[in-house]
């Protein structure tokens, strides 16, 4: 059952709740506005309030549909028993969703976090698909080679400490809502970055997608990291708007970097002060500058 509270936030906002059945697991989604399809895909410990200033500056002229990851959000949140919590699940549950929404024609991907890996996963097998890209801080290669895992994320990842204090305390929504936005998230947002996560069994999918994490070729998520970082590619002549908190303790300037080497054609600014909430810290530069991107490509 959806979280009443999360649920109420969406709905504050004018926005719809939906949901998509797979697998017998519901999926939630908003689905605002007309017009040319946009997607946005969140990350972790995020959910899709991550892009509601976005959906609101762009629902006019286009349809933003932004799903939540499953055990996200408002989304199911079933053991592990019902749902492999990995990478390749999340792209196959990200491949379902378009089909059903978006079935044939171009699309623009917004990606953040996580978001970038899965939906760039679906774009390297369906180039055609893509008429252009907005990139905020993530990755869709496997970790830099001269970058290390930071010690907060390696307690989470390979720790029963690290993952008692997430799954008891949200010690990884949290710890997210405090530290991604160099401005300082308020009070009010911290709560609505965190609401979905409500108790243990909600922090799951917070606990798995770091768990996920692929650092070495055994680790489940490494195959498809690096079959998609090697076929990033195909979306090279894509349109390509880069926007990217540099203070940001894990996707810092080297993966920006790293991004506009892979993408040199790409329109990409770098916010000195902003961090891996990129969208809190400078909406005012971005919105704008999505829609001026999106009505000139």
């Amino acid at each position: 059952m959806p979280n009443a509270q999360a649920q109420a936030l969406i709905e504050g906002l004018g926005f719809t709740p939906r949901f998509f059945t797979r697998d017998g697991l519901s999926m939630h989604y908003l689905d605002e506005g007309q017009g040319e399809p946009v997607v946005m895909v969140h990350g972790n410990p995020s959910w899709c309030w991550l892009y509601r200033d976005v959906v609101r500056s762009l629902k006019s002229n286009y349809r933003c549909l932004v799903p939540d990851h499953i055990g996200m959000g408002l989304s199911d949140r079933p053991d592990d028993n019902r749902y492999r919590y990995t990478l390749d699940s999340r792209v196959a549950d990200f491949s379902a969703f378009i089909e059903r929404m978006l079935p044939s024609g171009p699309l623009t991907l917004v990606v953040h976090d996580w978001g970038g890996a899965i939906a760039s996963a679906w774009a390297v097998r369906n180039p055609e698909r893509v008429r252009r890209m907005v990139v905020f801080n993530t990755a869709a290669f496997p970790m830099l080679d001269q970058k290390t895992l930071p010690a907060t994320l390696r307690l989470v990842r390979n720790t029963r400490l690290g993952a008692f204090l997430v799954e008891r305390f949200n010690a990884f929504a949290v710890g997210a809502a405090r530290i991604g936005s160099v401005r300082g998230l308020d009070a009010a947002a911290r709560a609505a970055y965190t609401a979905p996560y409500d108790t243990p069994v909600a922090r799951r999918a917070t606990l798995r997608f770091v768990q996920d994490i692929p650092l070495a070729e055994h680790d489940p998520a490494f195959a498809t990291i690096a079959a998609t970082g090697k076929g990033l590619h195909a979306l090279a002549g894509k349109p390509m708007l880069i926007c990217w908190g540099l203070r940001d303790f894990v996707f810092d300037r080297d993966y920006f970097d790293e991004w506009c080497e892979r993408f040199p054609r790409a329109e990409a600014i770098g916010f000195a002060d902003a961090g891996h909430y990129v969208l809190e810290d400078a909406a005012d530069t971005i919105l704008p500058k999505m829609q001026e991107f999106l009505a000139r490509t």
